[in-house]
């Protein structure tokens, strides 16, 4: 059994039974079903690569090499 089934049997479940949560399934605002938990174990094997670096595309790090370190933020 993993920890995640552990926690989601010993915590989740006498959890709900008192608490039930308000909805079955919660969405982002564009629709994707969110969660409960994630861990490592959800991420692509290649994450680090889909990530990036900052200052380089896709800019899922920020559009700057330096970020926020060489200037404030930016709207």
């Amino acid at each position: 059994m993993s920890e995640k089934e552990r926690w989601e049997r010993e915590a989740i479940k006498p959890a709900l039974r008192l608490q039930p949560e308000r909805r079955p399934e919660f969405r982002t605002g564009s629709g994707i079903p969110i969660q409960r938990l994630y861990t490592p174990g959800d991420l692509a094997p290649d994450h680090d690569a889909a990530l990036g670096y900052p200052g380089e595309f896709p800019f899922t790090r920020g559009v700057y090499p330096t970020m926020y370190r060489a200037r404030l933020w930016t709207m």
